[in-house]
């Protein structure tokens, strides 16, 4: 084959591939850069009261108890639990096949089903706000979820505010995690030490997840570009991921809706 030849198929397979991953580029970004550093630098340009960086305060109970079935989506009769939701009509076309795609990642591997609503009480409204933020659990009635078109949408960010609406809370606020992170708190602005206080939460009697799409990043609100949260015993473990659920996120989704 020809050098010229060559080339014209390197470019061709080059194309190929372009086309083929163009979702997943799009989610991935750049590396450098993790999940909630992203979040929270969007978030800042919000008027919503936001909890732990996200997390948007309720008008009818604690936004950050959620233990109990009273903030679980139900489950049907065929042991799918079905999550209803509208999509703004601002997501079109690749937006809405982002979300659409994010929301097909909990469908092959948990028993949680995000359908379009067609009439239910409870669902969730994924919409366009000035941030990347969502309400913990179901609250009952239409609830928030928003996804800024021009900042949250890669694929961990979208599962990472999905997951708070199922009831997850931050990795690192779990009632555990001291035995497994240390906090920085003189690297944190004491306004907004409260997104590091640990939280009653369910654990599941599973292991602490560094790899979970939850967990903030190891300098999120760094008054001075320290680190605010360091794993132990070893530093150089990872964590702040947004490629999306970790293997633990699933089985934990798993776990809590008895799938």
């Amino acid at each position: 084959m020809s050098r010229f030849a060559n080339l014209l198929l390197l470019v061709l397979l080059g194309f190929t591939r372009a086309y083929q991953d163009e979702e997943s580029v799009e989610d991935d970004g750049d590396d450098t850069v993790d999940l909630t550093t992203r979040i929270l630098a969007t978030n800042n340009g919000t008027d919503e009261l936001l909890l732990e960086g996200d997390l948007l305060l309720p008008k009818t109970r604690n936004a950050l108890k959620c233990l109990y079935q009273s903030c679980r989506w139900k489950k049907n009769a065929n042991g799918q639990v079905s999550v209803p939701y509208v999509l703004s009509p601002e997501f079109t076309g690749w937006a809405k096949r982002k979300i659409e795609m994010a929301m097909a990642g909990f469908h092959s591997s948990t028993c949680v089903r995000f359908v379009p609503r067609r009439g239910e009480y409870d669902y969730i409204s994924v919409e366009n706000k000035a941030g990347c933020f969502s309400l913990l659990g179901r609250q009952g009635g239409g609830q928030v979820l928003s996804l800024k078109v021009d900042d949250c949408l890669y694929r961990g960010i979208i599962q990472h505010e999905l997951n708070h609406a199922l009831g997850f809370h931050h990795e690192q606020n779990r009632s555990d995690r001291d035995k497994y992170v240390r906090i920085h708190w003189e690297n944190i602005d004491p306004d907004m030490a409260h997104n590091f206080y640990r939280r009653d939460t369910d654990n599941l009697k599973t292991p602490y997840d560094y790899a979970s799409v939850m967990h903030y990043g190891k300098n999120d609100f760094s008054t001075n570009g320290r680190d605010t949260i360091t794993p132990i015993p070893d530093a150089r473990v990872p964590i702040g991921q947004r490629r999306g659920l970790s293997n633990w996120d699933i089985r934990r989704i798993n776990m809590l809706y008895d799938c």
